[in-house]
């Protein structure tokens, strides 16, 4: 593949521009990109100028393969690795080697640069092609934000969002057109904001303010997990958060990493997990309707709009996912445990290392849970709590339901056959065997 020059421009257009950028611009034979960023070529860069067409994502290769053996350069805002057209080129097969990509400042150090907020202390969360509730996993008192508008409209959105969760008194302010003659700063306090739309070119820094009327013991979204169970919308099929917090321990996200929540009920867990880092993904697999659309307000309320909701019944609804996604890092049974083949499914699909844990409150799938640990190891544990509750003048325990839950790491070579479990077969002869388990704090 012919090398491709990715040039980064800015608001302020050919003048900023390097010695470089414009030498690669003028010898380039067609120019790709945005038509507000081919406008700002002069008549001196005489290559075709080809605007992406929409949607960007798709046409990409067909357009590569368009100009192969030409000098083509793109241009793209600001550093174009920086949410920019550089990783679409690269997620798209380019491979790095043939990129050239020459940056310019990003919006985000502009920003930063005029605001006095230091870079790595800066929060920022793009709304480009993404819901505007993905701002609510940023939200905590005294955070600064730099958020990337999609569009004009965007500030109120984001006020409105801001006043839903309690955040009215926080100062934004609308960077426009930075770095270029037209640029402008314009401010606001989220609660009555009243400022008309302006320039689609912009960022908001937003000075997260708390309002003093919110209640000090409110339910708050903490950053590790067991977030307070009336964070959650449910109708009772809720994971509790002392298990919950159990249940993600013995997931362990990490980074990039793929969970399948099979069972969703009211989407806690796989929530939780997207929570945990930005580049971890999740599927939820609910098979009730109302619960799945109840899972997507979930997810949208607590910040993690891109967790994906397949509504059908596993195992069959787990059939795609793998040639889809790729095998999961690691898979969470919350529900339908004694359905025949969810577990073989979900022990199929894991590769090695892969973690898959499961829960119940039934001897039923107690027995089935106690066969798959003498047939492949990891963990068996019983998890109970209990509440302190008035009783008359003094004060008592109140036992919740305890939650038995197997937890396993895939090792290499593990039988990953139609028979990779017991299967209910067997099931019953290990109801008695089910008391060697472990007893920790939790609750369900």
């Amino acid at each position: 593949m012919s090398a491709i020059t990715v040039v980064g421009v800015g608001a302020d257009g050919w003048p900023g521009l390097s010695a470089a950028a414009r030498e690669a611009l003028g010898a380039a034979d067609a120019v790709l990109g945005g038509a507000r960023q081919l406008a700002l070529l002069p008549e001196e860069v005489t290559a075709d100028r080809v605007p992406w067409p929409s949607p960007l994502r798709p046409s990409v290769p067909g357009l590569l393969e368009r100009f192969a053996g030409r000098r083509l350069a793109v241009l793209a805002s600001g550093d174009p690795m920086f949410h920019g057209i550089g990783r679409t080129l690269l997620e798209c097969g380019v491979p790095a080697e043939s990129l050239r990509v020459l940056p310019h400042p990003s919006s985000v150090s502009l920003a930063c640069a005029r605001l006095g907020w230091p870079v790595e202390e800066t929060e920022v969360v793009t709304l480009v092609g993404r819901p505007v509730e993905s701002l609510h996993a940023a939200l905590y008192p005294g955070r600064r934000l730099l958020v990337l508008s999609a569009d004009a409209a965007t500030p109120a959105r984001v006020a409105e969002l801001l006043v839903g969760r309690g955040y009215g008194p926080s100062r934004i302010r609308v960077l426009e057109q930075l770095g270029g003659p037209a640029e402008a700063v314009r401010e606001g306090v989220a609660e009555g904001w009243s400022l008309p739309p302006g320039d689609p070119l912009n960022l908001l820094a937003v000075d997260c303010v708390l309002d003093p009327d919110v209640a000090p013991d409110a339910p708050r979204q903490q950053l590790v997990p067991g977030l307070r169970d009336e964070l959650f919308e449910s109708d009772g099929q809720l994971t509790k958060r002392h298990i919950r917090a159990a249940t993600l321990a013995a997931l362990g996200p990490a980074p990039g990493e793929l969970l399948w929540d099979v069972g969703g009920g009211s989407g806690s867990i796989g929530i939780e997990w997207l929570r945990s880092h930005r580049s971890c993904r999740a599927v939820s697999v609910e098979r009730d309707p109302v619960r799945a659309e109840r899972i997507v307000r979930n997810a949208a309320a607590l910040g993690v709009p891109r967790l994906r909701v397949v509504r059908g019944a596993a195992p069959a609804a787990l059939a795609e996912l793998e040639a889809e996604l790729g095998r999961p890092d690691a898979v969470f049974v919350g529900g339908g445990l004694t359905v025949p083949g969810v577990l073989e499914a979900c022990w199929a699909a894991l590769g090695p290392g892969g973690r898959l844990v499961a829960n119940t409150v039934t001897l039923e799938s107690e027995a089935l849970l106690t066969q798959w640990y003498r047939r492949h190891g990891g963990e068996l544990v019983k998890l109970a709590v209990a509440h302190a509750v008035p009783v008359g003048g003094f004060t008592g325990w109140r036992q919740a339901m305890p939650v038995t839950q197997w937890s396993v790491v895939k090792g290499t070579g593990e039988n990953e056959d139609e028979n990779g479990g017991p299967g209910e077969s067997g099931a019953a002869e290990a109801v008695g065997a089910v008391g060697a388990v472990g007893t920790v704090g939790g609750a369900k």
